[in-house]
């Protein structure tokens, strides 16, 4: 086990978890927070779920419909080779590509309500640790709708990894092998008998379970065999094991010899120490810092075997450690595109986001949800920063403080265009008048430019900032405030805070 933290618990504590475990939160949540103490606040996050009404599905993201969408793709591809058998070769071939552009346009429009709807549920969420965690399995088990190609799948992906956030790895480990969308993703559907494909074998060791050095080549090509014969069954959705098509003769991995099946491989896979270790790693990295000392991850690693890899000890221990509120982890992650966003609106009470935002946030700020650049997934930490980013940063926090009007220019540009995806609104929240600032800076506060100063740091920063910083805000704030410091000053004051390279960390 690791050492605890201390019995003290302090507000910049409980800013630091609901930042981590979540996407943080104002000041009133955060001190509501920090009430519960610091046990009681981990079980919250632990525990709490969101009402199963209160984030409806698209209406497009049913597996019923989805259903209906696979049968009508296959009544619609006959009726075109039936239509286009008097045509002339070049009516049939423009018959098929107008009906082939209306199913992509009508997955494009799908796949941005799909964006949408996840980042406002990450924003309004009751259950910020499972959202974290749902996250970090879309990381983890990275699948991309640029290939998957049907936004439903990755929705379907998205309530499964929801569902098993807080749950048991191996349990999502072997309900990610027959993931419809992860099937597509890997080519495992097309991994027949005699043409076994190698993508999902040698993912399912490198990245997801074991990392690099911990099995052979010929461990790959034997599991390759193994996964085999799975098959999305597009009449009723169903994922079925094709014993025609799955190779059943005897396979060496890891040393044993059995007739194994894709299921029985990751059984297999699992019962190998370094699993625990690999992903104990990885959860800490997520949370708290990289490089961690390998004691603290042996010790996370038996805490994850012991639990039969259910993730929640894990995640207790982690949490509740004395490292996880240490120096060397407060505020020493780059917040990465999806908390800056989600973090920037939380802070700034913003209830419901300008209408187009959550999608033009996504692509100008480089982490487009359902679309992780590979299969390893994102590049976080300080891949994050880089001139153009840091500019785009600065452009979204002065379009959020400023409203839709004051703000225009900052996000203005052309519309960003991502493969697969069309395009974000261009006129990204019409009208919107930005934060309230009457009650983020209420009018007896701006009459004492420090007070104002130190209650926006809490509320941006969580924690105290470097002296020359906190005076350059007093200095800024003093000279604007004259008769009356406006609303426009007061987001002009808070533009300037978020600007700040303070402000990328958490």
């Amino acid at each position: 086990m690791l050492p605890k933290a201390d019995a003290t618990w302090t507000l910049n504590e409980a800013a630091h978890l609901l930042n981590r475990a979540g996407f943080g939160g104002s000041p009133a949540e955060i001190k509501a927070f920090h009430a519960k103490g610091r046990e009681k606040a981990v079980d919250l996050l632990l525990t709490s779920k969101d009402d199963p009404d209160a984030f409806p599905l698209p209406k497009w993201a049913s597996r019923e419909q989805a259903v209906a969408d696979m049968q009508a793709r296959i009544k619609q591809r006959r009726e075109i080779m039936k239509s286009t058998r008097d045509m002339t070769p070049e009516q049939a071939e423009n018959a098929r590509r107008e009906a082939f552009k209306a199913v992509q346009q009508e997955n494009r429009r799908r796949g941005l309500e799909g964006q949408g709807w996840w980042f406002r549920r990450m924003m309004k969420t009751q259950a910020p640790l499972r959202e974290k965690m749902t996250l970090f399995w879309h990381d983890h088990f990275a699948t991309s709708i640029q290939k998957v190609k049907q936004p439903v799948l990755m929705v379907m992906q998205n309530e499964l990894f929801r569902s098993q956030a807080i749950g048991n790895f191996k349990e999502l480990t072997q309900a990610i092998l027959l993931d419809p969308a992860m099937m597509l993703y890997l080519d495992t559907e097309s991994s027949k008998k005699g043409k076994p494909n190698e993508n999902f074998a040698r993912e399912v060791m490198e990245l997801f379970t074991l990392g690099e050095g911990n099995y052979t080549e010929e461990d790959i090509r034997q599991a390759a065999r193994a996964f085999t014969g799975y098959q999305l069954n597009r009449m009723n959705g169903n994922v079925v094991h094709n014993r025609r098509q799955w190779d059943g003769t005897p396979k060496t991995i890891f040393g044993k010899t059995g007739e194994y099946d894709g299921k029985d491989v990751i059984n297999l896979i699992f019962e190998k120490p370094g699993v625990a270790t690999f992903m104990a790693r990885k959860v800490w990295e997520y949370f708290v810092y990289d490089n961690p000392a390998p004691a603290a991850i042996e010790a996370l690693g038996k805490t994850l075997r012991d639990a039969n890899y259910q993730m929640e000890p894990l995640l207790r221990e982690i949490l509740l450690s004395k490292e996880f509120y240490s120096e060397a982890a407060i505020r020493s992650q780059i917040k990465s595109p999806i908390q800056f966003a989600i973090q920037l609106l939380k802070e700034l009470e913003i209830d419901v986001p300008p209408t187009g935002f959550p999608i033009k946030a996504q692509q100008e700020l480089g982490q487009v949800l359902f679309m992780p650049p590979n299969v390893a997934g994102w590049d976080w930490g300080q891949a994050w920063i880089n001139t153009n980013t840091l500019l785009t940063r600065y452009n979204l926090a002065g379009f959020v403080t400023k409203g839709a009007d004051e703000g225009a220019e900052a996000m203005s540009g052309e519309r960003v265009k991502i493969q697969g995806m069309g395009r974000a609104p261009k006129n990204v929240g019409r009208g919107w008048n930005g934060p309230d600032y009457e009650k983020i800076a209420p009018r007896p506060l701006r009459e004492k430019p420090e007070e104002l100063v130190d209650s926006l740091i809490f509320r941006f920063f969580q924690g105290p900032l470097p002296d020359k910083a906190r005076g350059s805000f007093i200095e800024y704030a003093t000279s604007k405030r004259g008769v009356v410091f406006t609303n426009k000053e007061t987001a002009e004051l808070c533009h300037l805070m978020l600007s700040t390279p303070y402000y990328q960390l958490c």
